[in-house]
């Protein structure tokens, strides 16, 4: 089954991917917690990260520099380097 993502900042052709397979388990793993800048994102972040933590779950957090626009490329080649699963935060 593919996917259409859609980005909303203008692109030409979408693009068509294949989901990535979900990891089976957290275990050895490295959880990238990102905070797109909206209100109270880091509060939602601060509690998973909590919790992922007490189950033993390796996690790094990172934070875009506003929810208005994209991430900046040289964040999304750190994090891509860094974590295995990302969890973006979107709250208010």
């Amino acid at each position: 089954m593919s996917t259409l993502l859609l980005d909303p900042t203008g692109e030409l052709s979408p693009a068509q991917r294949l989901p990535l397979a979900k990891p089976a388990s957290l275990a050895g793993l490295t959880v990238g917690l990102l905070d797109i800048s909206k209100a109270r994102g880091d509060v939602f972040l601060d509690r998973l990260e909590t919790l992922f933590q007490s189950r033993g779950v390796k996690t790094l957090r990172f934070k875009k520099p506003t929810f208005t626009k994209p991430a900046p490329l040289p964040l999304i080649q750190e994090i891509a380097g860094k974590v295995d699963v990302v969890v973006e935060a979107l709250a208010d």
